[in-house]
């Protein structure tokens, strides 16, 4: 297995039959990492990281995140529990708050999602552990459960949250946290402190950070740079001007200015180049390497390349694996 921190993601828009393939693509190119997601309604978190773990033998394998209220977190523990015992070492389960719209939509959103996330990690940790849960929560109610199957060794459990107080919560209860997709270098220093302020906290010593990054490569920079473009806009659209990941930047007064004016297709055309090259991993290749030795120079522990062509999610990978790993592995 490759010692290069460097995962691909696997876009939830991609066809579930494909998952598998293309995760043993990576593992093949050399990738340390491979991730799936859980974006509702599109391929299940946990079924799309079964089809990545079967069809690999190496490769660590991350969900990247699980909405804590989507599923009773008894639940969740036995589905990490049934791929960690499956899959000894390589599964890397993830929970955050859940993107507001989608929970809307089930009517399941916490009233306070802090509470709701750290009742999830507690009780899935005790159960993975073998205790017996009987507890009365403000989120969550266990009546005597305890899990048949539960993995021999222990499960890192993650988060994927934003703000100060998650991230802070999350290097307290959590082994690790995912950053989202615009995570810069500031904001990974950002982030860094508050977890860190968690972890001394909680006692704890070590944490995962895998960070995730829209992504583009080509010969050409300029061509790999406006291929990311119109993403970076959609995303930077729908977190909108008062998002954590652009503040420490100094990017959120002209982002709200643009979003105002035009919208995400406005957005795509005048925002500064500087924020693609600041909130994405694109350019040439030896743009791409100097992107990704910076983000895990700020904290990264892995930097997760998602590519924003999905049809040509493979060729991107391969060209990445033949061009910026041998400058990585120096």
């Amino acid at each position: 297995m490759s010692g290069i921190p460097v995962g691909a993601f696997i876009a939830t828009a991609t066809a579930p039959n494909q998952i598998g393939p293309l995760a043993r693509r990576a593992e093949d190119l050399g990738y340390s990492e491979v991730w799936v997601a859980e974006d509702y309604f599109c391929y299940g978190g946990f079924t799309g990281a079964a089809l990545a773990l079967g069809a690999t033998s190496q490769v660590k394998v991350g969900l990247g995140v699980a909405a804590s209220v989507v599923r009773h977190p008894a639940v969740t523990a036995m589905e990490i529990a049934t791929l960690a015992l499956a899959h000894p070492g390589r599964f890397l389960p993830g929970v955050g708050h859940g993107v507001p719209f989608w929970t809307d939509q089930m009517g399941v959103t916490a009233k306070s999602p802090l509470t709701a996330l750290t009742e999830c990690v507690n009780s899935i940790r005790g159960l993975l552990a073998g205790d017996t849960i009987d507890a009365e929560g403000k989120q969550f109610a266990f009546h005597a459960v305890s899990l048949a199957h539960r993995p021999e060794t222990e499960v890192p459990i993650l988060t994927g949250v934003l703000g100060p107080k998650s991230l802070k919560l999350s290097g307290k209860i959590a082994d690790g946290t995912v950053m989202s997709v615009l995570c810069g270098t500031k904001y990974l220093d950002f982030a860094t402190e508050h977890i860190t302020a968690g972890m001394n906290e909680g006692g704890r010593k070590d944490h995962l950070i895998p960070t995730f990054a829209l992504f583009s490569i080509n010969k050409d920079g300029k061509t790999a740079k406006a291929a990311v473009r119109q993403q970076v806009a959609l995303y930077l659209s729908a977190v909108g001007p008062h998002n954590a990941l652009t503040a420490p930047f100094g990017y959120n007064d002209q982002l709200r200015e643009l979003l105002e004016r035009g919208g995400a297709d406005l957005l795509a055309r005048e925002m500064p180049d500087e924020w693609v090259n600041e909130l994405a991993v694109a350019g040439d290749p030896d743009e791409v390497t100097e992107r990704i030795e910076r983000l895990l120079a700020a904290g990264a522990t892995s930097v997760v390349l998602s590519p924003v062509d999905g049809d040509a999610a493979a060729q991107q990978l391969q060209f990445c694996a033949d061009t910026v790993f041998p400058a990585l592995s120096r």
